[in-house]
């Protein structure tokens, strides 16, 4: 390295270091901006494809998270979502892209760009395995955890009582493009009962979510209650959902799910099982229950690893035979944070 490239580096430290602390000095402090993520990684086996004997390894979702905290009370989150392709590419594509501002002692957040929506940001964190897969809402194509628009969250207590609110296009943050109306989205989560986990999800909860949309193709409304307990080893819940879709809501359906978590005490392990019914359309045969359970070892604070069984019944012969190769699934998963 020549003595003008050194000099030159010194300068522009010895002026950041200078900046830095000028800011400092007047009571701004400097922004902080910090960078992680998290990779969900799988190997599946078809238990029922005899023929193909299908199986294999993937990467079944990553993110990367930028973070921002200014001050005035100023934050903002950018989010790439790294998939896989319907050719067997990865992709990526922005899943968060917003700017956040909490008043000073205001219990209020506000949210303005790719935001989250009020529901499955706040059911992963209870479920908190999302590396098996996505919720029974967002599986059935129901509810996207993120979309754009505007939005308030608040919390008292601390989350003795917490809110989502949002005003979003509707389409989901993988559908862009021109909308013809908009959804508002409300989440409310009241702790009844406290127990060693004060979270916004822990304790006794009843918890309640209502979507509404109007577009010129129909309705898009939503409808939810949860019953939840959460503690540092036992998660327990239950939920119910009625949908509404096309015009004047023509197409009725329903979800229930119930999923728990039990932590060994004293140990890494736990058990973790799952059911969810999905009914697209109330009255006809479509009928879908899924059943989930596994093991999982948190090897370190970064990495869990999960073993489980994944298996579909449908409400009919026909349909059990036609989804026959997929229907049942062994899978290894591991979720590693950086």
């Amino acid at each position: 390295m020549t003595f003008s490239i050194r000099r030159a580096l010194g300068v522009a430290v010895v002026a950041t270091a200078a900046g830095v602390a000028q800011l400092t000095a007047q009571g701004n402090p400097p922004p902080q901006v910090t960078v992680g993520g998290v990779v969900y990684t799988q190997y599946l086996y078809q238990l029922k494809d005899s023929v193909n004997h299908f199986n294999n390894f993937d990467i079944a979702r990553s993110y990367v998270n930028v973070l921002g905290k200014f001050s005035g009370g100023v934050g903002t989150r950018v989010t790439a979502d790294i998939y896989r392709n319907t050719d067997g590419s990865l992709a990526y594509r922005l899943k968060y892209a917003f700017a956040t501002y909490t008043p000073q002692g205001s219990p209020l957040t506000f949210k303005v760009g790719q935001i989250h929506t009020p529901w499955l940001d706040w059911e992963e964190a209870l479920w908190d395995y999302r590396v098996q897969g996505t919720m029974a809402l967002d599986r059935a194509g129901y509810l996207s955890a993120a979309d754009l628009g505007v939005g308030v969250d608040g919390k008292w207590g601390p989350d003795k009582v917490n809110f989502q609110l949002t005003v979003v296009n509707g389409r989901f943050y993988s559908k862009p493009g021109t909308t013809e109306g908009k959804d508002a989205q409300a989440r409310v989560s009241v702790r009844v009962l406290d127990t060693d986990d004060s979270s916004r999800v822990g304790g006794l909860r009843i918890t309640g979510y209502a979507g509404y949309g109007r577009a010129p193709t129909g309705d898009r409304n939503r409808y939810l209650g949860m019953v939840s307990y959460r503690s540092k080893r036992i998660t327990l819940a239950g939920e119910a959902a009625a949908t509404q879709d096309g015009p004047l809501g023509t197409t009725n359906g329903h979800v229930y799910s119930a999923f728990g978590v039990y932590k060994f005490p004293q140990t890494k392990a736990a058990v973790i099982a799952r059911v969810d019914i999905t009914h697209k359309q109330a009255g006809a045969v479509d009928k879908q229950t899924r059943f989930i359970g596994g093991v999982s070892y948190q090897l370190s604070p970064n990495w869990r690893l999960l073993g489980d069984w994944d298996y579909a019944n449908y409400q009919t012969p026909a349909l059990n035979a036609a989804n026959y190769a997929t229907r049942s699934q062994a899978l290894f998963q591991t979720q590693f944070t950086f």
